[in-house]
């Protein structure tokens, strides 16, 4: 294993205390630690705990990297059964506080001087301890109350060696189990890994809080705690104190005065603000990190994980809005697959009939009866069906989508959320539609068709000379039209496709001229005579339709 081996046998022993040598095995560590059999999906028998527990159980064994990726495990319903996502949901990131001299150590290394000289108070007891970073409640100089994070010592060491870790066992993982091998095992951790990198990072979550202060400027009713910079580092993070009641303390937001109907449609709208306005958000606002205050406006806090939408992104929400409006099964099942990746080819047929019995379901029903969570719930439940997994960004869209539904039904439980998600749909569609949107698609579209052009005549002659090779034996694979084929299909229109596809047969129709002896090819089944050629255009039609493998953009 080289460096770091003793950090493996640790995982494979964990591993082994809760029955998971199966997997284990898979990740290539059964040679390190002995282990007892047991299958991942197979209760032991007597066993108090089900696999999901187990699961999550291991995870807060092995540390912040584990708690972490469990976490955001908690927000894939596309990859995960309910169960699992519900059992991850339960990670909490409370760990036994580092000693108060470690943290003092580190205040005098990124801030000069002991923090007794750098704050005019600073309690050593910490308000709150993670897994990556300790709060620390103290008071500027000038009277101002703060909140003083600061990194443990040696976590990002820890979390460095568990990512290099994490890494080498995806790719185990992919190489040796065929199951896991749609999911692209390496591509999650490497997401994951720039998510727990940026958290590292306190400049970076002082960054974030800046732009929400910025974007929310103007919002009389919402409070981003102002970044003190004199006193904020990579280590260590000096935001304003955000005093308040808890968003889900009933009892205390009534004690107070607080409108609890206008505090659930306030806290939907800045949700919703953050993530069709300005296309940035808040990835974890559970109601920990939302404190009302005394005039009734919300605060916000802790920003080490945020989700920020892309133009292409954006556009493929737009598409899904638009075709659900519509009850479009068709483009639904077409925006869908934009949206998504999968490693194996897509059964579009059975999609189709899967996502027009769910547009079925909500047909003539008003917004009041319909619940945005059980409506995404359900369709990420026919996402993973077909295999299809979101990118990492719209995954956690989706989650907080959820957690502001949930947080604002328990405010006032006649809330609907889709009443208050209509305006900014209706908004996001109309985008859709503009002018200018429509030109971005166009030159998208147009930047393939050129490059889809200009791969033709190469194609052509890679098909001549496969011809050529072995007299009248073709030699016809279908990753020789993969470029071609993929050009196409982002393209996106059939007329386009079929006239691709005659070319392609009249040039082959040329080339072969009155040969009559073909041969089954790498699954291409080839007839004699002029049947080759309609078989072949058979072929490169059903190609062109069929939805191909998408990488995420």
């Amino acid at each position: 294993m080289g460096a770091g081996s003793s950090r493996y046998r640790q995982i494979g022993a964990v591993l082994r205390r809760h029955g998971l040598g199966v997997l284990a095995g898979v990740l290539g560590l059964g040679g390190l630690v002995p282990f007892h059999r047991g299958a991942l999906g197979h209760a032991r028998q007597e066993d108090p705990y089900t696999n999901p527990e187990h699961v999550r159980v291991a995870l807060e064994e092995l540390g912040p990297t584990f708690v972490k990726l469990g976490q955001i495990l908690s927000t894939r319903h596309d990859l995960l059964p309910a169960a699992w996502v519900a059992e991850f949901a339960k990670l909490q990131d409370d760990v036994a506080a580092a000693p108060w001299e470690g943290i003092r150590d580190v205040l005098r290394e990124e801030l000069g001087a002991d923090p007794e000289h750098v704050f005019a108070q600073f309690d050593p007891v910490p308000l709150a301890a993670a897994s990556i970073g300790q709060a620390y409640a103290a008071t500027l100089h000038d009277g101002t109350e703060v909140v003083v994070k600061v990194r443990r010592p040696g976590v990002v060491a820890q979390v460095h060696e568990d990512l290099d870790i994490l890494r080498n066992l995806a790719d185990r993982a992919d190489r040796r189990w065929d199951a896991i091998r749609q999911y692209d095992l390496p591509g999650l951790v490497e997401e994951f890994s720039r998510t727990l990198r940026a958290e590292l990072d306190y400049l970076q979550e002082a960054r974030n809080a800046e732009r929400f202060a910025q974007e929310f400027a103007h919002a009389a009713r919402v409070r981003i705690p102002r970044v003190h910079g004199e006193t904020t580092t990579s280590r260590v993070l000096t935001l304003e104190r955000m005093s308040g009641v808890r968003i889900d303390d009933l009892e205390g937001l009534d004690a107070a005065g607080i409108d609890r109907v206008a505090l659930a449609r306030l806290g939907a709208d800045i949700v919703l603000t953050m993530v069709f306005d300005n296309r940035f958000f808040h990835a974890d606002p559970h109601p920990g990190n939302m404190f009302v205050q005394p005039d009734g406006a919300l605060a916000l806090i802790d920003f080490g994980m945020v989700g920020e939408l892309t133009e292409q992104t954006t556009d493929g929400l737009a598409g899904i809005v638009l075709a659900f409006t519509r009850d479009d099964p068709d483009a639904l099942t077409t925006a869908l697959i934009e949206l998504s990746r999968t490693a194996d080819v897509v059964d579009r047929a059975g999609l189709r009939q899967a996502i027009t019995a769910f547009t079925a379901r909500y047909r003539g029903r008003s917004l009041s009866e319909i619940s945005l969570a059980i409506m995404l719930q359900q369709l990420l439940g026919i996402l993973q069906q077909h295999q299809l997994h979101l990118p990492q960004e719209t995954a956690l869209l989706f989650k907080v989508l959820m957690m502001a539904e949930g947080t604002a039904a328990r405010l006032d439980p006649d809330f609907q959320m889709l009443d208050a998600l209509q305006p900014y749909a209706e908004q996001l569609t109309r985008a859709q539609l503009s002018l200018p949107a429509l030109a971005r698609r166009w030159a998208r579209a147009g930047a393939d068709t050129g490059a889809l052009l200009t791969e033709l005549p190469a194609t052509l002659s890679r098909l001549r000379h496969l011809l050529e090779d072995g007299g009248f034996e073709v030699h016809l694979r279908a990753t020789e039209l993969e470029p071609l084929v993929g050009r196409a299909e982002r393209v996106g229109n059939r007329v386009v496709a079929g006239m691709i596809a005659a070319a392609l047969i009249g040039g082959i129709g040329t080339l072969v001229g009155g040969n009559t002896k073909w041969r089954s090819r790498e699954g291409v089944l080839i007839g004699a005579g002029t049947g080759t050629i309609g078989a072949l255009g058979g072929y490169l039609l059903w190609t062109l339709r069929r939805r191909r493998p998408r990488p995420h953009r």
